[in-house]
Order: C-alpha cells, then sequence, then structure tokens
C-alpha cells in the first residue's frame, strides 16, 4: 500500500520518473571508497522512497526527497582490499560487489593527461605486464558524456593489460606508485579531454569576473555564429572529401580535412566538461587531484593567473573540502634560444607557479626537463607519475620526503647583485650536474634581460650579477619556453620552477 502511495504521489506532482533508485555511474562494482573519511552514497528514487544503505556492518537509512534525490555518509572506513558488497535498497535493490577501501584520486586536464601508454616510451611492454589487481580504473567516457554515443560515463575495472591500454600513462604511473607506497587499493579516476581549455572545467558562475567575463562572452557569439559556421564548414568539408578522392585517385595523399571551427567544437563553451565529465562525479569522496592543462590557454596566458585560481575554488566549494591540488607545470617545449626571451608559454607556467604558491593546499610538479623541443606530448610520462607521486607522498600523506624541488621566495637587490632565496631547500641547494647554476637573467631599469652569473652562497641563496646589468631591478631563472640547462636542484633532484621575480606584462597581456 506504501508504495502505491508513493507511486501516485510522484504522478500526481508531475515529478520525473526515476526508475525506483538509481545511483550516478560512478557509484558501482569494483570501486574504491576513500579510507579515514565519512563516504557519501547518493542517488534518486521514487519521492518519499524509503532507502536503507548496507556496508560490512554499518547500516544507514534516509528518504528521497521530493525532487527524488537522497543522500547518506557511510562512516569511516579503514583501508581494505578485501571486495565487499554495497547494498542500496528502496523499492528495487541494488547490489555494488567487489567494493574495497583506500585511496582514490582524479587526472583531470587535456591531452598530456589523456594520453594513453601505447604512445609513451615502452608503453606496449608496460601494458603487457600490467596485472595489478590493488589498482582500479575509471575512465570518464568522453563520447558518452557529452551524449555522442549512449551508455555509462564509466565503469570502475581492475588494472589489467586490457583496462590499462585507453587510461592515462601518467595516472597510470602514478596510482601503480600510490599503491606501492601505501599498500591499500587505489582507485583512479581520468577525466581528461584533449585540446580543452580550463574555462570549460569551470562552473560558469566563477567566471562573471572581469578578467574572465569575456570566456562567457565568446559563448554567445560563438552561439550567434554556430548556423552558418555549421553551413560553412559543411561545405568545405564536401570539398575535402571531392579533393582528397582525387589525390588518392592520383597516388597523392591528400592534405588534412579542415578543423572543425571553435563554434562548433561542444567542449569548448565555458563550464561544458564541467557539466559532463566533472559535475556527475561530485561528491564522489577523493584525496585530491592532480591538473595536467593549459597548452590550448597558451594564447591568453596571463588571464590563466585568475582563471586557474578560480577553477580550483569551484572544484574545493562544488566537492565541499578543500581538496589538495597537483598542479602538473607545462614542460620545456619549442626550440631553445640564445637569448632571454618572452614567450606565451613560459607565462602560462608562471601563472602555474604563482597559483600553487597563492593557494593553500596546492602544489607544483615541475617538468621543466621532461619535455620533447618538437613534441607537445612528451613520451615520457613514467617521470610524470614519479613526480605526482613524490608530491602527494610528501605534501599530502605527510611522509618525511621533500615533495618537490627549491621554490623561489624573494630576489634581494644591491648595487650590481642580486640575492635569491629559496625554501623547500632540504640539505641544501645544489645543481644536477655540479655546475654553477645556470639559466639566471637579470634586468634593470629598461627591462633589458641578459644572462647572469650566479652562484649558490649557502643552503637557502643564490647571488646573481651579468656584466651587461648595472643595476639589477628584476631576476629569472629558465624563464625561455625550452631552456637551455635548468640545473637547480635540492636533495630531492626534482628541478626548481622556473620563476619571475618581475610582474611585467607578457605577450599576452590584455587577452581575454
Amino acid at each position: 500500500m506504501k508504495r502505491l502511495y508513493i507511486l501516485l504521489i510522484a504522478i500526481v506532482l508531475g515529478v520525473k520518473s526515476y526508475g525506483f533508485v538509481k545511483l550516478p555511474d560512478i557509484l558501482s562494482s569494483g570501486m574504491v571508497l576513500q579510507r579515514n573519511t565519512a563516504v557519501p552514497i547518493w542517488g534518486t528514487a521514487l519521492p518519499g522512497e524509503d532507502i536503507k544503505v548496507t556496508f560490512g556492518s554499518q547500516l544507514h537509512q534516509t528518504k528521497a526527497d521530493m525532487s527524488g534525490n537522497w543522500k547518506i555518509f557511510l562512516d569511516p572506513l579503514e583501508a581494505s582490499a578485501t571486495g565487499q558488497t554495497l547494498l542500496i535498497q528502496g523499492i528495487n535493490a541494488i547490489h555494488l560487489k567487489d567494493v574495497v577501501v583506500g585511496e582514490v584520486w582524479l587526472c583531470a586536464g587535456q591531452s598530456n593527461m589523456q594520453l594513453v601508454l601505447p604512445m609513451t616510451n615502452k608503453g606496449d611492454s608496460v601494458i603487457a605486464s600490467a596485472n595489478y589487481p590493488m589498482l582500479h580504473l575509471f575512465n570518464v567516457s568522453r563520447e558518452n558524456s557529452f551524449g555522442h554515443t549512449r551508455g555509462a560515463i564509466g565503469t570502475w575495472e581492475p588494472c589489467t593489460p586490457q583496462s590499462v591500454k585507453e587510461f592515462s600513462a601518467a595516472g597510470y604511473y602514478f596510482g601503480l606508485g600510490l599503491e606501492k607506497q601505501l599498500k591499500v587499493p587505489v582507485g583512479i579516476i581520468n577525466a581528461s579531454f584533449g585540446g580543452s581549455q580550463a574555462e570549460a572545467w569551470t562552473p560558469r558562475e566563477y567566471l562573471r569576473t572581469p578578467a574572465l567575463q569575456p570566456c562567457i562572452d565568446r559563448d554567445t557569439m560563438w552561439a550567434s555564429q554556430r548556423a552558418n559556421v555549421q553551413v560553412s564548414y559543411a561545405k568545405e568539408l564536401e570539398d575535402w572529401r571531392a579533393y582528397a578522392e582525387k589525390e588518392k585517385a592520383a597516388g597523392r595523399k591528400p592534405k588534412e580535412a579542415p578543423h572543425q571551427p571553435e563554434a562548433l567544437r561542444d567542449y569548448r563553451p565555458t563550464s561544458s566538461i564541467y557539466n559532463h565529465m566533472v559535475q556527475p562525479l561530485i561528491p564522489y569522496q577523493i584525496k585530491g587531484v592532480f591538473w595536467y592543462q593549459g597548452e590550448n590557454n597558451e594564447g591568453r596566458a596571463e588571464q590563466y593567473r585568475s582563471l586557474l585560481p578560480a577553477m580550483i575554488q569551484s572544484w574545493r566549494d562544488k566537492w565541499g573540502y578543500e581538496l589538495p591540488f597537483g598542479i602538473i607545470q607545462l614542460p620545456n617545449y619549442r626550440d631553445k634560444s640564445q637569448l632571454p626571451v618572452d614567450g606565451a608559454w613560459s607565462f602560462l607556467r608562471d601563472a602555474q607557479r604563482r597559483t600553487s604558491d597563492s593557494l593553500a593546499k596546492t602544489g607544483l610538479i615541475v617538468l621543466i626537463d621532461a619535455g620533447e623541443a618538437h613534441n607537445i606530448h612528451p613520451h615520457n610520462k613514467q617521470i610524470v607519475g614519479e613526480r605526482m607521486l613524490t608530491w602527494a607522498l610528501g605534501a599530502v600523506y605527510g611522509q618525511n620526503i621533500l615533495p618537490s624541488g627549491p621554490r623561489f621566495i624573494k630576489a634581494t637587490y644591491s648595487g650590481k647583485t642580486v640575492t635569491v632565496d629559496f625554501d623547500q631547500v632540504g640539505k641544501g641547494l645544489k645543481t644536477v650536474d655540479g655546475k654553477l647554476p645556470q639559466s639566471f637573467a637579470l634586468a634593470g631599469a629598461d627591462h633589458k634581460w641578459y644572462w647572469g652569473e650566479a652562484k649558490i652562497i649557502n643552503t637557502h641563496q643564490i647571488r646573481v650579477t651579468s656584466k651587461e646589468v648595472k643595476k639589477p631591478i628584476a631576476v629569472r631563472y629558465a624563464f625561455n619556453n625550452n631552456p637551455d640547462d635548468p640545473n637547480l636542484t635540492n636533495d630531492s633532484n626534482i628541478p626548481a620552477s622556473p620563476f619571475r621575480s618581475d610582474d611585467w606584462p607578457g605577450p599576452t597581456q590584455g587577452k581575454r
């Protein structure tokens, strides 16, 4: 009788039918629950439906609200590799099997986070031996998330050669390292989208500021152009197909097809990826986030100083706690320069560094020695995962290790000399090759940059001079797109981040 009453109420109120108890895709068999904290379990049901959730010795009960939403919290759990069943009961019952408890991390970003093992160094041999039942993977589907194909946005799977070959290589190396270090189950959620921009990962309400409103204004412009652009693009494709057939018939390789215009890319508008690939994960309890993105914001590098903090804050607000955030800094890229130069790539890296310095519980994973001059997708993702792991162990899990290389604190000027102070020096500053520190540059009031001569003078300071700069007022380190020899480190052997002491306008100043 009670169930009939609930059904009648739902029909009378015109409430959307939820098909009895349903769960979001992230809550599924094989998942990893975050240990040592309350864990939300949530879903939808008929309005007013009684819900019972059982896991181990825990039993929790609640009632769906008039919109059909419900949520309970499991009490904090200890790590366990023994799979258990999570039972959710309403009018129907859902059994989630092989649920374990351990550590859960979200890996997000664009193509360098998305890059899969077959496209990396020794990827095929790594895949062949990747049988790690304690490592669980959840790949957020770009196609399903945006509705291009039907199905779940992802499923939890144990790490096997089959499941890992389409997974984030950086995420895999980090997750495997974490499991081996902590000896508990580890769950890695991969939500990445090649070619994406940070504003697409950010809820729109966080972009309504003077610096970021132009991102929203672009949406309006694209929407107004979409119909005409669709017609012209269809004509371009038709012409290209005809051309390509002729080229192939003549034994020649045709040029690439025309790229899809910005106005037609559904992952470009503000909040689009957040809405489709991040929001469906919330409030799944996670330990922290790694963020590897920035390449497609290079043209607005200085705006990124406002955009990245806004995105991080939005995710923390939506999850409801101060998520640790590991920002993976862009690596060295493009040709080396013999002179200090202003490059947008360097300013994007600087925005990442400044964000990590200004926000609590954020860290910088420095890759200034791990890039490739002519490849925006470096093949070595093992070093990325290893440095992610080092930061997590030292900064998040409190292990007695240096989480990163030296960090720039301040510069002091006295005549011809600049003294640069660092923290996170460990046992003291050093260089990876035992030589004098390289890649330091100085500028005077004319804002012209010249290479400097640097020397470590104690555990945490470096002194820099330059014959060409009589009275320096600013110092930079490794601030080229692809610096020649960024050799400064500490006993972690992780390189110091590129930095600048100045706040002078860069090549993308004012671009919004």
